[in-house]
This record gives C-alpha cells, structure tokens and sequence, in this order.
C-alpha cells in the first residue's frame, strides 16, 4: 500500500490538469485528487477562449447586417445589451464548468475547490481548509496570469480578466499589446460599437507570426474603425475628475478613455507556490524548467501548459497532460511533438496558421518557394466591404514539401485546422495541387495556387 494519501495530486483544474487527472485514473492510478482555488475549468474556458470567442461571435453582427442588405435584407434598427451578452456569456461559463467537475468525480477523481501550494516534494497545503495531504506524484497545472505593467497608476487598469465582466460596454477603450489578446479585444469592442485605440511597442501586430498575417491583420483592424498607435507604450495613467482616465504614452501624447486594458502577455503562474520548497526550479522567464515527458527537477513533480511556458495554448496542455499520464501511469513513455501546431487568432476577419513563417523557413532552408493570393471573398461580392483574404503556402525549393500554411480570412481557424494535417503529415506543394478543389470555396485557393510568388528585393537582385 501506499504511504502517501494520494498517488497523485494534480494542482490546477483547467484543461491540461483536468486530462491529465481523468487520463490517469483510466491508466490505473490508484487515489487521484485535483485542487483548483477559482472554478473548474481553468483559464481557456473561464476567463479565456471560450468567452472570448462567445464576445467575437456578438461583435461579428454589426457587420453581417450591413452585409445583409447587399442580398435583398431589410435590417430594421438594431439595439445591443451588453448586459444580456454577459449574462448569457455566464450561463454558459457555468454549464461547461459543472460539466468539468463532473466528469472529474464520475472518473474517480476527488475534486477540491482549495488553493495548494508545496510543502515539500511530497506534501500539499491546502490554503483555504488549512490542511495538508500527501501525494506520491505531483503535477503543476496551474497555467499564467495576465502581465500588468509597472508604471504609475497601473491599478486604474483592467486585464482580459476582468473585461469579461464590466458592467456596461464603455464608450471609448485603450488597450495596450499587439498579441492575439489585444488584438481580438480591440474588434470585439469596436463590432460592438466602442471606439477602440490599441498601443503597440512595434512596428506591426502580431509578432511572432508571418509577416503577411501581421500586415493583413494590422490592416484590418483599421479598416474596422480600430486607431492603432505603434512605436510607443503607456507611461502611466492619470484618474480625471470625471471618472475618465488619461493614459500618458511615452511618445508625448495622451488618450483619455474609459476603460483601460492591459493585454501585453501573461506570465507563468508560480507566484507563492512553494517550488522552492519542493525543489522545483524555474527558467530565466520565470516558468517551471521540465524535460519532453514533463518532469520537472523534482523527480516525482510534473508540470505542463502555460506555467511551463513551451507552447501557451489550451489544446497542447491538453496533449502534455495525456501524455504525462501515458508516461508515468500507462507504462509507455510520450513525449508531446510541439513542432507544426496550428494556431488561430480571432479577429475580423480571423488568422489561421500552421509551421513555419517565410522568415524562419528562409533562415533554415537553401531554397524556399512561396505561393501567395490576396482577393475579394465572394461573400461580399454585394457589398462596399474592402476586406481582403490572403492566403500563403511556405515550400521548400529542394523537396516540394509545405513548410507553413497561412490564412487571414472568413473561416480561416476552421481551415488551418485541416491545413495542419497535411503540414503535420510532411505532404509536398504537389500532393497539394494532386488534390481536387471544392468550388466556389475560399479553400479551393490552397490546392489551386501554381504561380511563385518572389519578393520585390529578390525581383531586383535577379
């Protein structure tokens, strides 16, 4: 029998803790618990994806009526409650929470609304019922928390946190960030009838993504109304009499607003965690150090998703968590493959994107081909709209193999997912052209595109 009260504790109940403790019981494990010291659920379906992509959904409307009338509709005057969006957006946060937590106990699993920390390798304090348990395994699941700037006057703002729950849609919006948060945030409330400013440090959005993307999207988000200021950042936020705040940038100029929101990153969620009690060592970001099957430097804790800090997205804690309990509850060692994993971001239009960008294939290849198309999505063939969908294939030069995949367009999240099979499977530019298109679809562009695209500098150098 076991000396410790628990085989395993697993320490956040968010997607990637959850799998991994329900995976474990389905491989044997003998007692498992799980603590989780908000809602179950974690991040993505409490305070993040889900509700964001709920908020994306209402924010699309005000454009899909004026797109209607271009195919015979007559749109009467329209009205938003931002009230009734929230409160619908809460019936639904609190469904698929319940849903969580059952499944968790019809698996076995004990479930415990608590803060844990570490005591030690071994043991668990339990914040709230101040008490402690023991368990054999260990894992830390707990994910990141938004960054909030150190400036003066940073408390005057709110995070993505807590924009999911302000009382009335303000009327004007400052958001500091070029990531997806920011990004998606700033259409949100400027479909839903704020007006928006988005601050960036950078030249253009999107770091970090191909730089057709970042151009396409940064373009888009002016062409719906959003103000984007780059090459500056929040110097710090003055209170105003009349309830506004002013926030000063550093390029000498100031905004007054609303609401201020910070979507500048997250970090990993270790603070008073007790890892150096345990021995649980952290990298220069701050995240928890792990080896490919998880293991942290202690040799009976575990850590994945966003507090490790490899790739923060909901579905590859979700991988990470089953392959940890593979690992050390299903006798077969997994290490999760973080290479070619498909990403979206929900704008308006949204971005869809898979491998590598042209920069880094450019970096690691001798001869990379690109296929790229920009046109009018038919859909808005009867109407002024402007917007432009883009697509682009990466290729190597050498073995015609599809390096990247990247889409800003209507239903580009939906594509880039089909899209990542074929990139995954390492399938060439001609087993992409070998395949029939399905017609009239935007689709239809990823397996018809024949023609090079060169870049200007290299048309001049040739």
């Amino acid at each position: 029998m076991s000396n410790y009260d628990y085989d395993l504790f697993v320490i956040g109940a968010g997607s990637g803790g959850v799998r991994a403790a329900r995976m474990a019981k389905q491989h044997g494990a003998g007692k498992v618990a799980i603590a989780e010291e908000y809602r179950f659920g974690g991040t993505c379906v409490i305070r993040g994806c889900v509700p964001k992509k709920l908020l994306v959904y209402a924010s699309e409307f005000s454009k899909t009526f004026k797109l209607a009338e271009g195919y015979g509709w007559t749109v009467g005057e329209t009205e938003f409650s931002w009230q009734k969006l929230i409160a619908a957006k809460d019936n639904e946060i609190d469904r698929l929470s319940g849903i969580y937590e059952r499944n968790l106990n019809n698996s076995g699993v004990d479930t415990i609304e608590d803060r844990a920390v570490l005591e030690d390798a071994h043991t668990i304090r339990l914040i709230k019922s101040d008490r402690t348990v023991t368990a054999d395994k260990i894992l830390i699941a707990v994910g990141g928390t938004p960054f909030v700037p150190d400036i003066e006057g940073a408390e005057l703002g709110i995070t993505s946190n807590e924009a999911f729950h302000l009382e009335e849609l303000p009327k004007h919006v400052v958001i500091a960030g070029g990531g997806y948060i920011a990004c998606e945030f700033a259409q949100i409330f400027a479909g839903l009838g704020s007006e928006v400013c988005q601050v960036y440090r950078g030249e253009t959005v999107l770091r970090g993504f191909d730089d057709d993307i970042r151009s396409t999207v940064h373009e888009e988000l002016v062409r719906s109304g959003v103000r984007v200021v780059t090459h500056t950042v929040f110097e710090k936020i003055e209170q105003l009499e009349d309830g506004r705040k002013r926030v000063h940038l550093d390029n000498g100029h100031h905004v007054d607003t609303d609401v201020v929101m910070y979507a500048i990153g997250r970090n990993p969620y270790v603070a008073d965690l007790g890892l150096d009690k345990a021995g649980v060592e952290l990298d220069e970001a701050g995240a928890i150090k792990v080896d490919a099957y998880s293991k942290t430097s202690a040799d009976n804790i575990y850590a994945v998703g966003d507090v490790t800090n490899r790739v923060n997205l909901t579905p590859v804690a979700i991988r990470e968590g089953a392959a940890f309990a593979q690992t050390v509850f299903g006798g077969q060692p997994l290490a999760y493959d973080h290479d070619d994993i498909a990403s979206a971001v929900f704008t308006q239009p949204p971005a869809g994107s898979v491998g590598l960008s042209e920069a880094q294939a450019r970096k690691s290849f001798d001869k990379v081909d690109i296929y790229k198309t920009s046109f009018r999505p038919m859909k808005q063939s009867f109407s002024n709209d402007a917007s432009r969908m883009m697509m682009k294939l990466v290729v190597d030069g050498e073995t015609d193999r599809v390096l990247g995949v990247h889409i800003v367009g209507p239903d580009a999240p939906e594509m880039i997912q089909l899209a990542g099979i074929a990139v995954k499977a390492k399938l060439t530019k001609a087993q992409f052209d070998a395949a029939c298109a399905v017609h009239p679809t935007s689709a239809e562009e990823l397996v018809t595109m024949k023609e090079k695209w060169t870049p200007p500098e290299l048309k001049a150098a040739e």
